[in-house]
């Protein structure tokens, strides 16, 4: 005879909704303050323009990319690889990925997907703390040349 599983918290309740909306909201702004003051005190510098139209558009595409993903799941089709996932956060679209993880309850329990995604994440946010408060020293010299 099994063993009856152990419940498992969820992040959401059981009509689908999100719990805990308010604090998820907080982290997400909280996540997007330094890619969005680099952005833009790149963009008024004139230094580039690439990261203020990049976040938005390639966070649109992740979003659809999760979007599509969660449908071909149900579906049992074929899948969008993660590597392509990973691919759409790593070019600035992780915020569009935070969401539609959250708004589909999509690949938030897969630990080795989960490590991926916050360490690109990670990466961003130490991107920007470099740009914008040791005026590129580390990465930004690095990265750079890309950005024009």
């Amino acid at each position: 005879m099994s063993r009856p599983q152990p419940s498992v918290r969820r992040a959401v309740s059981a009509n689908g909704a999100v719990q805990h909306p308010r604090s998820k909201l907080l982290v997400f702004v909280g996540l997007c303050l330094l890619p969005f003051a680099g952005a833009l005190q790149m963009l008024l510098s004139g230094q580039s323009w690439i990261p203020a139209v990049a976040y938005p558009l390639v966070s649109l595409v992740s979003f659809t990319l999760y979007w599509r993903d969660k449908h071909q799941a149900r579906a049992r089709a074929w899948r969008t690889p993660e590597n392509v996932l990973h691919a759409s956060e790593l070019c600035g679209g992780w915020p569009g990925a935070l969401l539609a993880q959250q708004a589909f309850r999509h690949k938030t329990r897969k630990l080795s997907f989960q490590l991926s995604f916050w360490a690109i994440v990670a990466l961003h946010q130490l991107f920007w703390i470099d740009h914008l408060l040791l005026g590129g020293r580390w990465l930004g010299s690095a990265l750079g040349p890309l950005l024009r």
